[in-house]
């Protein structure tokens, strides 16, 4: 699983069935940056693409999630689906304190 901050929304015309109820979100991924510059810094913007994760636990704008990729998550559905990243968490703290 992978943390990053939800920065937008995704508006589709049409779409997969298995897929209503759901939204779509455009997501910063966190680095390593992110973390070795604090708690402060885990808003901004990343350095790596954006990528656009499912989401049906109802995150919005300026939220943290965990989400993951690939093959697993599309684990959740009952037929095959074609996603690559759907949201797995809400997070509501991270507390990280690197030792020196």
């Amino acid at each position: 699983m992978r943390l990053g901050t939800v920065i937008g929304r995704v508006t589709l015309n049409k779409t997969v069935p298995a897929f209503t109820g759901g939204r779509w979100l455009v997501v910063s991924p966190f680095t390593r940056e992110h973390f070795q510059q604090g708690a402060q810094q885990l808003a901004g913007l990343s350095k790596d693409p954006s990528l656009v994760v499912y989401d049906n636990l109802g995150a919005g704008v300026g939220n943290t999630i965990g989400f993951v990729e690939g093959r697993e998550a599309a684990q959740p559905f009952d037929q095959p689906t074609p996603i690559d990243a759907i949201s797995a968490a809400l997070v509501d703290n991270i507390f990280y304190n690197p030792k020196s």
